[in-house]
């Protein structure tokens, strides 16, 4: 499956390689913008790859209290700061090269930042879970933009060949509608991990004790994933 996912990947990487070559040799825009819809796939794809804070998004909804509204607001602000960071870097790259980028595809200050940020949204989670504090309106659209801090590789790669060639501006509407790809793909993880954990306390609310204290473990439960799994990326670094 993952195989298949690169392949075909790859497949439109070098259909849009081939489109950005024609553009910069003088060609038209119309056909670049006709193709412009494959980059919807392409994002849909590439976020079915590991990563992309998939694990991330669905570990925090399924412990939190979000709603699906709030949760495909979340998954949106998790796309767009995934993308537009990374739009960022290829644009600014000669000042942030030495500040941000390790290696090819990645940027590992960012990384860092991002994963220390999603370590404290999992101590609150867990501080929350032993009955302090409480839900903020717009909590889930923040851990979406922690969580986006680490910049979308394959962006990069697609801003990093358009800037060569001296076309910014394709590169840019692509990764745009890649947004929207990974957005959907995104959605979709939301929704699910929200639908579980309504459709897992659904079973308990006839009894509130209960119901209150499943609530409670699996929002700490998920806390001390999130925090664990950033103190565990952080310091293997």
């Amino acid at each position: 499956m993952l195989q298949t996912l690169v392949e075909f990947q790859r497949t439109i990487y070098l259909a849009l390689a081939d489109q950005i070559k024609l553009l910069a040799a003088g060609g038209g825009w119309l056909a670049f913008f006709s193709f412009l819809p494959m980059g919807v796939v392409f994002g849909a794809a590439h976020a079915l790859t590991p990563g992309h804070s998939k694990a991330v998004l669905a570990t925090y909804l399924a412990g939190s209290d979000t709603k699906v509204s709030r949760g495909l607001l979340a998954s949106i602000a998790l796309s767009a700061t995934h993308v537009t960071i990374a739009v960022l870097i290829a644009v600014l790259s000669l000042p942030l090269v030495s500040l941000a980028l390790g290696s090819v595809g990645r940027a590992p200050l960012l990384e860092d930042v991002s994963r220390a940020l999603l370590g404290v949204i999992g101590a609150w989670m867990v501080w929350r879970a032993l009955g302090h504090g409480h839900s903020h309106k717009h909590e889930g659209e923040v851990v979406g933009f922690m969580a986006g801090l680490i910049p979308c590789p394959l962006t990069l790669f697609v801003m990093t060949f358009a800037i060569s060639r001296g076309v910014p501006g394709a590169g840019i509407l692509f990764a745009l509608t890649m947004m929207v790809g990974v957005a959907l793909t995104l959605s979709c993880v939301a929704v699910l991990s929200i639908l579980f954990r309504e459709r897992l306390v659904h079973l308990f609310d006839s009894r509130p004790r209960l119901f209150d204290l499943l609530s409670r473990g699996i929002e700490g439960v998920a806390g001390l994933v999130l925090a664990g799994v950033a103190v565990w990326q952080v310091t293997s670094n």
